[in-house]
């Protein structure tokens, strides 16, 4: 039973600053992505704890965004005046242009001046992945950073796998424009 609490432990920590980062993107409010990510964490520990310790990054990442979600609902609730625009649209379009095919592979011992450039890039695509709709930014984060594929996060997300195709879609569409606007052409010359 310890080595499983240990397990768990090493889970819930190796899995939370991604997570932080995760509702913080969609909530845009660092309290309450930190009270997001602590509920999930301890939804997690409660309910499914018991569980394989392979279905626990699916499970957590589900219950994440299920918190992420009901924030946005009690948001609602007790403003009135928030809307919440396109947020949980769902497509039906198929578009199969995954950037894990296109995006280059970095060099095994970066330099120091490649280690300045990947933090600048990496800043920028932070601000741009802020700046995507909900669902494109849910898609994305769960797609290439969280590297989940595409059956796992329609499943995480509760769509089909062609909306997760669609929203990952636009979301590298948007992020391509965002850094080309800023003097980075991502795609390699595309």
């Amino acid at each position: 039973m310890q080595s499983r609490q240990n397990a768990l432990s090493t889970f819930l920590a190796e899995a939370e600053r991604r997570a932080f980062r995760h509702a913080l993107y969609a909530v845009r409010d660092e309290e309450a992505a930190l009270d997001i990510v602590q509920d999930a964490m301890m939804r997690l520990a409660e309910r499914y704890a018991d569980r394989p310790e392979a279905e626990w990054p699916l499970l957590f990442q589900r219950i994440l965004q299920n918190a992420i979600r009901d924030h946005f609902r009690r948001s609602k609730v007790r403003n009135w005046w928030v809307t919440l625009f396109s947020t949980f649209r769902r497509d039906g379009e198929d578009d199969t242009d995954d950037p894990l095919d296109w995006l280059p592979e970095q060099p095994a011992s970066p330099s120091p001046e490649q280690d300045r450039e990947q933090a600048q890039t990496m800043a920028l695509i932070e601000a741009g992945v802020a700046r995507l709709p909900a669902r494109q930014r849910e898609a994305f984060l769960l797609r290439y950073w969280e590297e989940f594929d595409v059956a796992e996060t329609a499943e995480i997300m509760g769509c089909s796998q062609g909306s997760v195709k669609t929203h990952c879609s636009r979301a590298t569409q948007a992020l391509a424009e965002w850094m080309r606007q800023h003097g980075v052409d991502w795609q390699g010359g595309k």
